[in-house]
């Protein structure tokens, strides 16, 4: 294990992925498991989720600087693939770990990326989504390992931005038709005080 907890592996792949998207200028944010780790308690993962926002006429260029950089496709037809799902899947050739690089198209990824927030990792500093939007991301996911990740940031972080944590939760209930996604962050945070 390395800094955050995390794989050393996955630190690696972090440093190279981190400097990739600074030099194509692409606005980024570290999601899921691994920032969960970067802003509260490292929990086993092998993979890095990252949403990024850019305009669809420059992921073609973006996905052969990819290459340039070390990073393989999981998938024969990338550009196609991200046209349908809006996501990136690669691999860091080196340290092999996998990475989801999403599209981000909604206010609030773009919110997201604008409000990360720097982590310092020894030599490299990377960006990593606010606390509060990292639950909201679990919050819409709603698997009971999110529901789990959501406590684990709950156990690090008392001082919460509750009113955006609860707007943007009900917004992405609402749009999914989706209750149960703001039930279950209601009942969490029953359970936690809040």
């Amino acid at each position: 294990m390395s800094e955050a907890g995390l794989p050393s592996l996955v630190i690696d792949a972090l440093r190279v992925l981190t400097a990739w998207l600074d030099d194509e200028k692409v606005p980024h944010a570290i999601i899921g498991a691994v920032g969960v780790a970067l802003v509260a308690q490292a929990r086993a993962t092998q993979d890095i989720d990252e949403v990024i926002w850019l305009e669809g006429d420059r992921w073609e260029a973006l996905l052969n600087s990819a290459i340039e950089h070390g990073f393989a496709s999981r998938v024969s037809d990338p550009i196609a693939f991200a046209r349908r799902s809006r996501i990136f899947l690669l691999e860091h050739k080196r340290s092999g770990v996998k990475i989801d690089l999403s599209f981000g198209a909604l206010p609030f990824e773009r919110e997201l990326i604008e409000r990360a927030q720097p982590v310092d990792l020894g030599d490299v500093s990377v960006r990593a989504a606010t606390p509060e939007d990292l639950i909201i991301t679990k919050a819409v996911a709603n698997r009971p390992k999110d529901i789990a990740d959501i406590e684990l940031i709950l156990n690090v972080h008392q001082e919460l931005d509750w009113r955006r944590i609860r707007y943007w939760t009900h917004e992405f209930a609402n749009a999914l038709e989706t209750p149960e996604i703001e039930d279950n962050l209601k009942r969490l945070l029953s359970s936690q005080r809040k």
